[in-house]
């Protein structure tokens, strides 16, 4: 794909992503006035912005295979059972969260809560950038990528734990809620660990039986998450 093509298919993604997720939010919170709402889908956008231009240029290819359907040829019936769950789980998470902070006010976090929660989003796409630069297959969904001649990564954040990706992505599910000033939006945590748990280890399984290597790297390093923990 052209340079000129991936940017313009990069802008579409951001800007339909940042709309559907501004259109769940405030029509659950019954008001566009909600500064909370605002700054949470600001900084969530500018982020992935940010992001996904330092990608476009240290690893375009990466980006394209990122800016890819969630559905693809070769991943498994499982991976687009589970994307579909995510989709869908994500927007009622959404939804919670303009329930809670925009329209009822079941809960409320406070001020230094909201800037531990923009601190909490910061962080993680930092660590997901990391991976970025360290691992050019870090593809959203799961398949082997015969076709870019993927290989078993084992440096940087690897050399540590086999799903940093993962790892860097759950402080989203504590950071997102608390910005937009919504304690219930917590609830989604526990979820995310056991979702995310259960696609880590199907994914090793795909990987351990399909990309030379990869059984051995699961046995030099233990831990998935975090180590000492799991």
């Amino acid at each position: 794909m052209s340079r000129p093509k991936l940017i313009a298919l990069l802008i579409v993604e951001i800007v339909a992503m940042v709309a559907v997720m501004g259109a769940v939010l405030f029509v659950a919170a019954g008001s566009w006035r909600w500064p909370a709402g605002w700054r949470f889908i600001a900084l969530f956008g500018a982020l992935s912005l940010l992001l996904s231009l330092w990608l476009l240029w240290a690893d375009p290819a990466l980006l394209q295979e990122r800016l890819k359907p969630p559905v693809q040829r070769g991943q498994g019936r499982w991976d687009r059972a589970f994307m579909g769950a995510a989709v869908l789980t994500f927007l009622a998470w959404l939804a919670l969260i303009g329930l809670d902070a925009g329209r009822f006010g079941w809960s409320r976090a406070a001020g230094w809560a909201q800037g531990l929660g923009a601190l909490l989003l910061i962080a993680s796409y930092v660590g997901i950038g990391w991976v970025f630069r360290t691992n050019s297959f870090a593809a959203p969904v799961v398949r082997i990528q015969a076709e870019r001649e993927q290989t078993v990564i084992d440096s940087g954040p690897y050399a540590l734990i086999r799903h940093p990706m993962y790892a860097f992505a759950l402080p989203i599910f504590l950071g997102a809620p608390l910005v937009a000033g919504s304690l219930w939006g917590l609830m989604a945590v526990p979820l995310a660990i056991i979702g995310i748990g259960w696609r880590a280890v199907r994914e090793e399984q795909a990987l351990a039986s399909g990309l030379r290597g990869y059984a051995d790297y699961a046995r030099r390093v233990r831990w998935r998450f975090a180590p000492g923990v799991w």
